[in-house]
């Protein structure tokens, strides 16, 4: 033997040997050194919104944490240097920020890096496009005349989209048009007419492109379509309008849904049909659409390739199209590489298994860089889906990347390496304890880490070794399990990890408790009215456990009250009516818990009785006469009644033979009888008793009479309640109710037990038994009727002749489907279905009825299907081929099924159908707020519907005014369009109480209405009452908060809280006294009420409603006046009042002297006027003498101001022209200063007036003061200085 040979593992053994480093799938601690590790990324495909930032996800964990990088089309992508970029801090996730930007400058191919010291993982090439939602090409439609009877195809061509949009074809109202079998839509949108008719004239052929991620709707241009019947086709055999000719050839791969369609044309209109040559078509995955034109299998695979052929059949022939079906596969993992932790010199494998078609090609990347350059590594041995690493040492951890792609598309896995030397170490807590109730599982954890990978073994109480096998299970991850713990399971437990490198133990406990258990239950207790009531509820628990009791009424918390809650017991003083109910005890701990309820019935307390009424004595002296085999007649005395008759006797009877100590009813007599007769039985030890009984109750039983036998006979009765069932295929139970011993009448019962196929000539077949209650045959045909006997016997012979009793044997689940399913859809929540009732036979049992599953796929708004949706079932009992569907949603697509149903069960469904509900009002828009009040404005914001049931149409909104007396004002009706979710109201009254009703509609109408009611803003201006000389005052406005809202209308009137008045105010005028007061309440009659101060007159009264001030008039000079505003209301008693305020009138009232009307200035101002005059005539004089003026000067300066140059643009002159129109438009703003810039020119007429106040008149004339010198004011720029200029009184406004 060569002593030199090394023993080299082979390939498999090598396998066996790592097993358990794959499947273990350890997960390394962050606090030990690792490469790094993908936790997150996004989709490879990933279409963002050009109204949203783009957000790339790329985190990773490692240690130390590991460091990002990204490229874009194969090249590095600087993070940094991109301002619009941000990388999430700690991650590589990538925020780019699109606002302002050209979103198509980001679109590309993305790779994101996470790098540490131990190696490189890189994330799968994610592929950023925008969605696109182009422009329909313009094009004009030609309109279209046709031969009534031909076929017809209206393309759409939509734009190509990103991603595709969805095609509906709808006529200018909106309407879809509807499909059937003649009309249909294909799946490149094309509308195909198998042959048209008259009816199909319209001009409003509209194909409309939904594109989903914009959820915008394109519309190409209405095609017009006219069908003549001048030289109608005839009827003619099917053609297939697509696809054309015979054969087609179709690609699909593997997982994803194959769509085929076969449109024909002909006339009548042709059936379309299915089928796979060679094959069954999987009908589990199958579905029709589109009136059978297209087949759909979803999750396709290798075994759906082949030929689909495809018939299409009128009444004039038949004609098929093949469509050669070829399954392809984009690359799918069979085994995906799983990460490796290795110690120095042990060998790891990494196996990449995938499987596709073409077969994929497989590529191995380590720490992102090809194996082909990447440093050569000896330990490494690639062969095809494999890498095998041979005694890796320490520092050689990395990461490797699998690459699996075919022309369909790739897969791509990171697995790392990690080379570490750890010894163990146990992750669970150490001294954890464990604790579970008697008879249930226990598991105790053990995870550990090491490298090598650790051995698990476990100890009890530290000597005694834990073995695989009952009662315990030792799982791969360390676990301990304990399928039924039991207390002797409770102890100490030690797990030990090991490995080469050291070891490591731990301790946990494990403690087994008591179940919880009520062992005295509360009981059923009637009581009065006033009295008390007592629940106990004892409970047994662990003694280490701590209870909580809790007890409930009718399931929920006891009130508050008198409820006294103890230990182990519930009572309740001063029981009312309303304590009735049933009364729970719940005993809890922290590991379970157990309850038990007893109901509480009050009554109505017993008055006292003026007389003490109690129960009867027993009856004595009883005596046996008249004896005979089946009669004896019993006699006794009665007892005393106490003061209530006797209202019957009860004779019970006890048989010492068969249940001795068991007292039974046997008869009652009248209560002034003293005899009965007795019926008797066979074979019963006999002995009698009496009791009496009153209004108050039974007395105490008399003593028993003496012993009366009697002899056995033959069974005078059968066993009742003879049932023949089949409870499983080829089972026939008969069950019946056995004899009791009393009615054996005698020894040997026995029952014979006899069956019989019905309506077969056989003759019985029979099998006597004991001691049994059931007899089961076997071996029966399917749900077949059977006749039944059961004939009880004794010793003494056989009981009367049995009645036949008719049962079925056992039942087996259905084999049909109901056929020939319709669909009818009523309205758009209701729909009814039709079906083809199955055979008979083919139920197999009795028949139940029919169940209906259906289920909301989505809504037909929607693009994917709505999985949160759960299956409905309606079960329509009996023989049934119809049934109702309510309560569907609006504009939903449903999926649909029937199955017969039998005792067993359902049989298989019928082929799936859909349907669609047309569109319903919506609901109510999900909120309505009233923002932004105004004097004379406010604005509603408010939200879309939840459920729009439909295609939103827009909104109706109402609103009218609500005065002081809450009458509601007029309504006025505004319609909105369905984008808009805000609007200004304007032209409204100050102060003024609005409510407002808004609600959403479709098509279908409007939907609920949603109220809100809000005030607009108090005009401050007339805030307080103001007395100006002549005039009288102004009405301070309602005190009301700007914004309410009430679900319910305010038309209810409450009383005030609080005083109704506020603060009283009081003035003078020329007029009168005016007084003013603050009013919170809502009275109709408000009155001002006033007298002579120290008289005892009656007050005057002057009514005011509606309004917050007054004035008094005709008061009385110098002298003074108590005054008191009164609020009374005809329905209240109750009248509110001010204090009384003191009015004093003046004796002579002042009087104002008019300046205007004085004589002397009336003169002061005609010479003032004539000195004017005579200095304007000088003036005049002088400037045409040719005097210089600054102005002339200026004018001069310039030559001839009539030739100066006009601009080309607008052809004003340069110098004056105004370049910016100064005159502020609506919504304009002027500079902040409050000024208008000026024109740059250093020559501006503004210079010559005083103050810079220069004006134009509207025709542009200067209308300044010309002034002798231009010179700079001292106070320019102070606004207070300045005469108003037109400028800046527009600016007061904006």
């Amino acid at each position: 033997m060569d002593r030199n040979r090394k023993w080299v593992p082979s390939f498999g053994a090598v396998l066996l040997i790592l097993l358990s480093h794959m499947t273990s799938a350890l997960e390394v601690p962050l606090d030990l050194p690792q490469p790094p590790t993908i936790t997150l990324q996004s989709p490879k495909d990933y279409i963002f919104d050009p109204r949203e930032n783009i957000v790339i996800h790329c985190e990773a964990k490692g240690k130390p944490h590991p460091s990002f990088s990204w490229t874009r089309n194969g090249t590095h992508f600087d993070v940094e240097k991109d301002s619009k970029v941000l990388m999430k801090p700690g991650s590589g996730t990538l925020v780019i920020d699109i606002s302002g930007e050209k979103a198509e400058a980001y679109e590309g191919t993305y790779q994101c890096t996470a790098h540490n010291e131990h190696g490189t993982a890189v994330s799968n090439s994610i592929v950023i496009r925008q969605s696109r939602s182009p422009l329909w090409s313009k094009e004009r439609n030609e309109a279209m005349v046709v031969q009534m009877g031909v076929s017809l195809v209206l393309q759409c061509r939509p734009p190509a989209g990103l991603p595709p949009p969805v095609i509906f074809w709808m006529d200018n109202n909106f309407q879809r048009l509807l499909l059937d079998k003649r009309v249909s839509q294909a799946l490149n949108g094309d509308l195909y007419f198998s042959n048209v008719l008259r009816e199909d004239t319209r001009s409003d052929y509209i194909c409309y492109a939904r594109f989903p991620h914009t959820q915008t709707i394109q519309q190409k241009q209405p095609i017009s379509v006219t069908v003549v019947d001048n030289r109608p086709e005839g009827e003619r055999r099917p053609g297939f309008m697509m696809p054309l000719g015979t054969t087609s050839n179709k690609m699909v791969l593997r997982g994803e849904t194959l769509e085929l369609e076969c449109i024909a044309d002909g006339l009548p209109t042709p059936e379309i049909s299915w089928q796979k040559d060679g094959g069954e078509l999987p009908s589990s995955r199958m579905s029709f659409s589109n009136f059978k034109k297209t087949l759909k299998v979803s999750d396709v695979n290798e075994a759906d390739g082949g030929n689909y052929r495809c018939t299409a059949t009128n009444n004039l022939g038949t004609v098929q199209h093949i469509i050669k079906v070829t399954v392809k596969a984009a690359p799918f993992w069979v085994s995906a590489p799983r990460n490796l932790i290795l110690a120095p010199n042990e060998t790891g494998i990494l196996t990449c298994r995938v499987n596709g078609e073409p077969k994929p090609k497989i590529t191995w990347f380590v720490n992102g860089v090809s194996l082909e350059n990447a440093p050569e590594d000896h330990s490494r041995k690639v062969d095809d889906d494999t890498v095998i690493l041979s005694n890796v040492q320490s520092g050689s951890s990395a990461v490797y990347q699998c690459n699996a792609s075919n022309e369909f598309g790739y897969l791509m896995a990171n697995a790392f390496v990690n080379v570490l030397a750890e010894p163990p170490r146990v992750l669970t807590p150490p001294n954890r304890v464990y604790q579970v109730i008697a008879n249930n599982p226990a598991l105790l954890h053990c995870a550990s880490f090491g490298s090598p990978i650790p051995t698990i073994t476990w100890f009890k109480d530290i000597q005694t070794s834990v073995k695989n096998g009952d009662p315990y299970v030792i799982h791969e991850n360390g676990t301990l399990e304990i399928h039924v713990a039991q207390p002797l399971n409770s102890g100490k437990y030690t797990c030990i990890a090991t490995n080469n490198l050291g070891i490591k133990e731990n301790h946990v406990y494990l403690e087994v408790k008591e179940p919880t258990r009520i062992i005295k239950q509360p009981e059923y207790k009637v009581v009065q009215k006033g009295m008390s009531a007592v629940f106990e509820c004892k409970v047994k628990h662990d003694p280490s456990l701590i209870p909580t009791m809790t007890w409930l009424k009718d399931n929920g918390e006891l009130p508050d009250g008198r409820f006294e809650v103890n230990v182990d017991s519930l009572t309740i003083t001063d029981v009312t009516d309303g304590d009735e109910g049933t009364y729970t005890c719940i005993m809890n701990t922290t590991l379970d818990q157990d309850s038990a309820s007893a109901m509480l019935t009050v009554v109505e307390a017993t008055p006292t009785p003026a007389i003490v009424y109690e129960k009867p004595d027993a009856p004595t002296d009883l005596e046996l006469t008249d004896q005979t085999e089946r009669s004896v007649q019993l006699t006794w005395t009665p007892g005393d009644e106490h003061n209530s008759a006797t209202q019957k006797f009860l004779i019970q009877y006890e048989d010492l033979l068969h249940q001795p100590g068991v007292w039974i009813n046997l008869t009652d007599v009248a209560g002034t009888s003293t005899t009965a007769q007795l019926n008797l039985s066979p074979y019963v030890y006999y002995s009698f008793r009496v009791l009496a009984v009153n209004h108050v109750g039974y007395s105490q039983p008399s003593q028993p009479s003496s012993q009366y036998r009697t002899n056995p006979a033959a069974p005078d009765e059968n066993p009742s309640d003879i049932q023949c069932v089949g409870t499983k295929p080829g089972h026939l139970v008969i069950s019946w109710t056995s004899l009791t011993g009393f009615q054996a009448n005698g020894p040997g019962l026995e029952y014979k037990v006899q069956w019989r196929q019905k309506d077969v000539d056989e003759d019985w077949s029979s099998k006597t038994v004991a001691n049994v209650s059931q007899f089961v045959v076997s071996g029966t045909p399917i749900y077949v009727p059977y006749e039944v006997t059961v004939q009880a016997l004794n010793d003494y012979g056989s009981g009367p002749k049995p009645d036949v009793v008719i049962g079925h044997s056992g039942e087996d689940l259905p084999l049909s489907a109901p056929d020939s399913v319709q669909i009818m859809v009523t309205n758009s929540t209701l729909a009814e279905v039709h079906w083809e009732p199955v055979s008979l036979p083919s139920v197999r049992g009795k028949l139940q009825g029919y169940k209906v599953h259906y289920r909301r796929e989505r809504g037909l708004h929607d693009i994917e299907e709505d999985t949160e949706q759960q299956e409905q079932v309606l079960t329509f009992s009996g023989n049934r081929s119809e049934g109702r569907l309510p309560g569907l949603q609006p504009y939903s697509r449903y999926n649909l099924t029937i199955t017969v149903l039998n005792n067993k069960g359902e049989g298989p469904p019928s082929p799936s159908k859909t349907f669609e509900t047309p569109e319903g009002v919506p609901g109510p828009p999900s909120f309505l707020n009233a923002v932004n009040p105004g004097l004379d404005s406010l604005t509603l914001e408010w939200g879309p519907p939840t459920n729009n049931n439909g295609r939103l149409a827009g909104y109706t909104l109402k609103y009218q005014p609500v005065n002081t007396t809450n009458e509601l004002g007029p309504v006025k009706i505004m319609a909105l369009l369905a984008n808009e979710t805000t609007i200004t109201l304007g032209n409204l009254n100050s102060s003024m109480l609005y409510k407002f009703y808004l609600s959403a509609k479709t098509i279908k109408g409007s939907g609920p209405i949603i109220t809100e009611e809000a005030f607009t803003v108090m005009d401050t201006t007339r805030s307080q009452p103001t007395v100006e000389p002549g005039k009288g005052p102004t009405e301070p406005p309602h005190p009301t908060s700007p914004i309410t809202q009430s679900p319910h209308p305010p038309f209810h009137k409450v009383p005030p809280v609080g005083p109704a008045f506020g603060k009283v105010n009081t003035s003078m005028s020329e007029d009168g006294a005016v007084i003013s007061w603050d009013y919170f309440g809502h009275h109709k009659n408000v009155y001002v009420e006033y007298i002579v101060e120290n008289s005892k007159a009656d007050w005057i009264k002057e009514l005011v409603n509606g309004s917050h001030w007054h004035m008094i008039k005709g008061l009385k000079p110098g002298t003074s006046y108590k005054v008191r505003v009164v609020a009374r209301d005809p329905a209240d008693p109750t009248v509110h009042s001010t204090d009384e305020v003191l009015v004093a009138v003046p004796a002579v009232p002042s009087r104002q002297v008019d300046i205007a009307t004085q004589g002397w200035f009336i003169g002061l101002m005609c010479a003032i006027a004539l000195l004017i005059l005579v200095l304007l005539i000088v003036c005049f004089i002088k400037r045409n003498k040719g005097g210089k003026y600054p102005v002339k000067e200026k004018e001069d300066a310039h030559q001839d101001p009539e030739i100066q140059p006009m601009k080309e643009d607008d052809g004003t002159f340069g110098e004056y022209s105004d370049t910016e129109d100064h005159k502020p438009l609506k919504g304009s703003r002027t500079p902040s200063n409050g000024t208008v810039r000026r024109d740059e020119s250093d020559d501006s007429l503004v210079d010559y007036g005083e103050g810079g106040d220069g004006q134009f008149n509207e025709d542009g004339s200067f209308i300044g003061q010309y002034s002798g010198k231009k010179e700079k004011d001292t106070h320019e720029g102070n606004e207070s200085s300045e005469a108003p200029s037109p400028v800046n009184a527009m600016n007061s406004f904006v």
